[in-house]
């Protein structure tokens, strides 16, 4: 019998806002959420300020340059 070795990635490569949640897409194929209540400048941003965002550290975060906010991967994934 032979096993799948799954090889963990905790980098993000894609995020998406929904109106009440922060939701990551990883590299090795996870996805993970978290409230937008745990991020008050991100939850009242504008719809344009909150699309604004860019990888950091070869995914290992999020930026928004225009309300100075960083979500790590790890934050979400210790919540």
């Amino acid at each position: 019998m032979s096993t799948l070795a799954i090889r963990l990635d905790p980098h993000a490569v894609d995020i998406a806002i929904h109106h009440d949640a922060l939701h990551f897409v990883l590299a090795d194929g996870r996805e993970i959420s978290a409230p937008l209540e745990w991020f008050p400048r991100l939850r009242n941003a504008s719809e344009a300020q909150r699309k604004n965002w860019r990888l950091i550290g070869k995914g290992m975060g999020v930026h928004w340059p225009e309300i100075d906010e960083d979500i790590a991967v790890e934050t979400l994934m210790r919540g």
